[in-house]
Formats: C-alpha cells, structure tokens, sequence
C-alpha cells in the first residue's frame, strides 16, 4: 500500500511541473508587430481582405487541422473566454484585459490574434494555477536602436525601457487588475518575438546575435529570474524563400538561443501561408494576416515553453 502512494505521489508531482503552490504563473509576451498580433479573425471584404481567405472563422473549418481549433468556440459558436488565463496588453488606444480569447492585440475590438492565443490555451490547459501573459509590443522597432539593451552600450533604447515599466506595472497592479486571481506570482517565462527592422541596416543584422543575448540576459537580471525561461521565436515570414538577411538574422536567433541557458528557438517557417490564402496581400511582414500562421506560431511557442520547463526541472 505504501508503495502505491508513493507511485501515486511521484506521478502527481512529475504532471504538475508546471505550478509553484498557490502563485500565479506570469509569462511576458515581448516584441514588434507580430507579437502585437496580425492575424485577422473575421474581416471578409472581397477587396481589403480577399473575401476572408485565411481568416480565423473560415481556417478553423476549413483547415485539415480543424480538430486543432475545436477548443476555441463554445456549443453556440462564441469564441471561448478563458477563466483561468489572462491577458494584460497596454495598446495605444488603452489597456486591455481579461480573459483570454480574440481580441489582444493593438487593434480596436476583438477581430485579430497574435501569437498570446493559443499559446495561453497550451500553457492554460497545463496549470493548475491562474496563468497571467503580459504581453508588451509596439510595431516597427529593433534591437540595435528601440530596444537596445544596457550590456550592447551606448544609449538603452526607450522601447527596452518602455518593456520593463509594463512588466513592473502588470506585476504591481495584478490584485487589483485582476481580484480572481490574488496577487503571489510566479515569472514563469519570456517570450521574444521580434526581428524584422534589424534585417535593414548592416550594422544591425551583424550585432543582432549578441543585441539578442544581451537583451535576454539584462532582461533576466532586472527581473532578479537568472534561469527564467525563454523562448525566441524565428522571424519565419515569406516561409523558406527568404532573401539572405532574413536567412542570416534567423540564424542569428538560432545561435543566440545556443548561448543562453535554458532558452530555445521556436523554427516558424512552416507556419507561412500564401498571399493568395490570406487577407492582407500586402503585408508580407505581418504574415499577410493569415490567422492560421498565428495560432500555429502560438501553439509551437507554447509546446517549446512546456518542454523547456520539463527539462529545466529534471
């Protein structure tokens, strides 16, 4: 009998991994545009989003990974909000939170997702506790200027800045902002998902391996977490037909991930759709707003977050 329960209690505990008792587990979801989030979830002009192609609403019955998508509408066809994982996301309209679901991105209303969607659903569906993404991102911004770190030199970039006093301001008004959940935290994890302004100056690309390492491990210390977690997702846009600099600044994510301690790199050239599958024709920089790149760049950022915890606590 007594070996049973101590089978069961080996078994418990090696499940649970993910949770610290009673503290909620608290993930910061940083970058440019596309961690702000692209993917367009039901705009279908003919004109400005080729008559829904790619959308939310028509990949999820459409795709042949429809299964994949069947936890994120109800019985009655009404996008689930999570009462178990949150979402802070300061926009330059205003602060949004809540419940996990469409919506948090730096669009008005609740018609795109970025890459905090099903990533939240994965760790969600994994933790006992409440799970808070703070996600803090602005469009356009690089590692070499907006968000230079301290240890790169020269002046530290506004955005690097601007990242931590949102982390800091989640982490204060969490009892407040969000009463359900208390106020004992967990950082569980960070989450990189930048890279495209440095690909367009020499100087950038060259010094954005080290820019990259430099900003987890400043990160790391202001956040007194030496061993947070991290994940640095590829900037897979066009998919596997990139031109060179693209190329050399996914190596360089890839190579920065090596050197850190207990970080990986998410690969998301897969999750590339055609222009002519996908809403924004235009926008190649945002993944022609197909959402189907989006929640598969969120589910794999999620699975790596999992296995890299797994590994950390073995």
């Amino acid at each position: 009998m007594l070996r049973i329960v101590i089978c069961f209690a080996i078994c418990f505990c090696a499940s649970e991994w993910l949770v610290a008792a009673g503290k909620v587990q608290v993930y910061i979801l940083a970058g440019q545009s596309n961690m702000q989030g692209q993917g367009v979830v039901d705009f279908d002009h003919p004109e400005y989003y080729n008559g829904g192609k790619g959308i939310l609403n028509n990949v999820m019955k459409n795709s042949s990974m429809a299964a994949q998508y069947q936890h994120i509408k109800d019985a009655q066809g009404k996008y689930i909000v999570r009462d178990d994982v949150f979402v802070r996301h300061v926009t330059k309209d205003g602060l949004k939170l809540g419940g996990l679901s469409i919506g948090f991105t730096s669009y008005p209303g609740k018609h795109h997702i970025g890459p905090e969607f099903q990533f939240g659903h994965v760790i969600g569906d994994v933790t006992r506790q409440p799970v808070l993404l703070i996600k803090t991102a602005w469009g356009g911004k690089s590692i070499h200027q907006d968000f230079r770190p301290p240890s790169s030199g020269g002046e530290v970039g506004p955005f690097y800045k601007q990242m931590l006093a949102e982390v800091e301001e989640g982490l204060k008004k969490m009892k407040t902002e969000f009463p359900q959940i208390g106020k004992n935290y967990e950082l569980a994890g960070f989450v990189w998902f930048q890279g495209w302004n440095d690909m367009f100056n020499e100087d950038a690309l060259k010094q954005y391996e080290g820019n990259l390492v430099n900003l987890i491990t400043d990160v790391r210390r202001a956040l007194k977490s030496p061993q947070l977690p991290v994940i640095i997702g590829e900037t897979g846009n066009m998919g596997a037909d990139a031109g060179d600099n693209m190329k050399q600044l996914r190596l360089s994510q890839k190579n920065a991930a090596k050197q850190l301690a207990h970080a990986a790199f998410v690969k998301t050239t897969a999750f590339a759709r055609p222009k002519e599958e996908s809403p924004n024709v235009g926008h190649g920089h945002h993944w022609f707003g197909n959402a189907e790149s989006y929640f598969l760049i969120g589910d794999a950022m999620g699975k790596a977050m999992i296995n890299l915890k797994k590994l950390r606590n073995k």
